[in-house]
């Protein structure tokens, strides 16, 4: 009996010290990316203790990407970053948390997705919105995230100035249709979640503009046929940039699996998890057997019209940019 007693106490000890050894990377994200990095860390995790034959747990934080930048900033030990805006990568590499060439450590400008901004309106669609111009009409409420904390925010802005601008606008003239469109929001969210639990859950507005990839997230949680997805004539690419945080791989020796965690998110089973999230995946095999997700539309990206995304930042906003000039905080 003693000697079971013994095998059972060695044994469990075996089995904590190989928890102790299993190594926890925190992955700091957005908000509407929750339901992804919950199916893609389930793949990751098997896929490294195949390929390594060690462990290795994942938490998640959520918020808007802003916010959740600052943290990161401001000491939330994340060991990666995935973000929906450059220009929250690029604010951390610019205090040296991330590396500043951190956009050429993965392919396609470690974007390995991408994303859109689309409406979502009311089952039925009452209000008969169909395109950037329907949002600017006397009497409809438009819910959106607030640009200065999160990249949900940013891209419907420049998506809808784009807008403009594509259709031959002036400058002023952008700024005049944006204004207008910002005229009907009646409560700015501070995520993309929030906008949803806004749109859905307080029933406030007529049409909610988020990402492409919100839709499904809406529909599992709220129950499908609570919204119509409504594609736009023209709108932005939203490209979903990722880093590894070099502050806490040195302190915590996570850098080997922070970069592997990375990487497979450029697999063929990341890429198709990606795309059953509505996330516009990089491989073009996966792209193409999901065209039926991803209806095709005129695509602008945030260089073609604004110069850089850094540019961007700085005169759109920026404190005293033009969102400041066109949205008095209600």
């Amino acid at each position: 009996m003693k000697k079971l007693t013994h095998l059972t106490l060695a044994a469990t000890l075996a089995l904590s010290g190989l928890a102790a050894n299993a190594q926890t990377l925190l992955n700091a994200s957005y908000d509407v990316a929750r339901e992804f990095y919950k199916d893609y860390n389930g793949a990751f995790m098997a896929h490294y203790k195949k390929t390594t034959g060690k462990d290795v747990k994942i938490d998640q934080a959520h918020g808007g990407s802003s916010a959740q930048a600052r943290a990161v900033n401001d000491g939330l030990d994340a060991d990666v970053v995935t973000m929906n805006t450059t220009t929250d990568i690029d604010f951390l590499a610019s205090t040296g948390i991330v590396a500043k060439d951190w956009n050429k450590r993965f392919p396609n400008s470690a974007s390995p997705t991408t994303s859109t901004m689309l409406f979502l309106t009311r089952n039925g669609n009452p209000k008969g919105i169909k395109d950037w111009d329907d949002l600017i009409k006397p009497g409809i409420q438009v819910i959106v995230v607030n640009p200065k904390t999160g990249g949900n925010g940013r891209m419907a802005y420049l998506a809808a100035w784009g807008y403009a601008k594509k259709k031959g606008a002036s400058d002023a003239q952008a700024a005049e249709f944006v204004g207008k469109l910002y005229k009907n929001v009646p409560v700015l969210a501070k995520g993309g979640r929030d906008a949803t639990t806004i749109f859905l859950q307080r029933n406030i507005g007529d049409v909610l503009i988020t990402f492409e990839s919100e839709v499904i997230s809406v529909d599992r949680e709220f129950g499908a046929g609570k919204v119509d997805a409504i594609h736009p004539s023209i709108s932005i690419v939203a490209e979903n940039p990722v880093a590894v945080v070099e502050r806490t791989v040195a302190k915590k020796g996570t850098g080997a699996v922070a970069k592997a965690y990375l990487d497979y998110l450029y697999s063929e089973e990341a890429q198709e998890i990606a795309a059953k999230h509505a996330l516009r995946p990089r491989s073009q095999a996966v792209l193409k057997k999901h065209a039926q997700t991803f209806k095709p539309l005129q695509l602008f990206t945030v260089d073609e019209v604004f110069g850089s995304f850094g540019e961007a930042q700085k005169v759109h906003f920026n404190d005293g940019g033009q969102f400041d000039k066109i949205y008095t905080v209600k």
